[in-house]
């Protein structure tokens, strides 16, 4: 049984918690790395006093998590560790996942990764936070979806060929289906893996990572026809074919006014008695679902941008929300 892994943590401007998110591996791991994408607070020199290899970026091309993972993982060489543990800086490992995950992937053969479960450290500081955690949520099985934080079979991973390092968001969706088209499982199973600071109390960082998020459905579905198909038709519907409607009803029949709102607060309601039936309190469900109504408009603007940045053939920069 092998339980020998390697480490690479990514960060930009986490200095926060990157100490900890250190801590958390550097007694475990057999070796640590650290990415850097040109952070100005301080991390780099965190890092090296905490005794990790440091790499940092090179600013020449543009930055992005896919890019620092990728280079973390090439710096680990030939004789990297049979397995190989993606941290986010943001993110802290819960004690115990790192045996759990080097254990499962010595019992599945055909695992190429496996993710546990996802949480936001403090949920109930903002409905933003709130609503981040939900999106956490993800079905446990063998098609697992993409998430940053994952412990992968080296193996696997480099016959992938790594993430895209042009991919600004869901890289690792991305990846993820990519180790699958190639006869490996990636798995996400029944154990706490990391808690997470998403730090959203406030509208504006939440649209934006909204944005991002439209951006990566229109970029998903580019490369992997028919993945995000969902997400791209319910942006399209709420954000720009019911605003439509709206308008051409005031102009020309009134009524359409008054039926497309009350089908659009139909579908909020319901939203909200599934977060209600979810535990969140009743003035939290209302806006949370508003919140989601609201996010169609973010995410039709993101998959604009990327298609007008795809027609212009210009670079992809990354889009901070903190």
């Amino acid at each position: 049984m092998s339980t020998e892994f390697d480490a690479v943590v990514i960060g930009r401007n986490e200095a926060a918690r990157l100490g900890a998110a250190l801590r958390a591996v550097q007694a475990l791991a057999r070796r640590v790395i650290y990415v850097d994408s040109g952070s100005r607070d301080g991390s780099v020199a965190l890092a090296r006093a905490s005794g990790v290899e440091v790499l940092e970026l090179d600013p020449a091309r543009p930055f992005s998590a896919a890019r620092a993972r990728n280079e973390g993982f090439a710096a680990l060489g030939a004789d990297r560790a049979d397995f190989v543990q993606f941290i986010d800086a943001d993110c802290l490992l819960v004690p115990g996942w790192l045996e759990r995950a080097c254990a499962y992937l010595d019992a599945h053969p055909q695992a190429g990764l496996v993710i546990g479960r996802y949480r936001e450290e403090a949920p109930e500081a903002s409905v933003y936070n709130w609503l981040t955690d939900w999106e956490w949520d993800k079905p446990e099985g063998k098609d697992a979806a993409g998430i940053g934080t994952f412990m992968t079979r080296a193996e696997a991973f480099a016959q992938t060929g790594g993430f895209r390092d042009s991919m600004i968001a869901a890289e690792d969706d991305e990846m993820f289906l990519r180790m699958r088209g190639l006869g490996w499982q990636t798995w996400s199973i029944a154990a706490p893996m990391c808690t997470h600071d998403a730090g959203l109390r406030a509208f504006r960082p939440w649209w934006r990572r909204m944005i991002r998020a439209g951006h990566s459905f229109a970029e998903l579905g580019a490369l992997h026809p028919g993945t995000a198909a969902a997400a791209r038709k319910r942006a399209v519907l709420w954000g720009g074919l019911v605003p439509l409607l709206v308008l051409a009803g005031a102009v020309l029949w009134w009524p359409l006014v008054v039926l497309v709102v009350a089908l659009t607060v139909a579908a909020m309601a319901r939203q909200g008695v599934r977060f209600a039936r979810m535990g969140a309190q009743p003035v939290r469900a209302v806006a949370a679902a508003g919140l989601v109504m609201l996010s169609k408009f973010a995410n039709l603007y993101g998959m604009a941008w990327y298609w007008l940045r795809r027609l212009r053939r210009s670079d992809a920069q990354i889009i901070e929300y903190k």
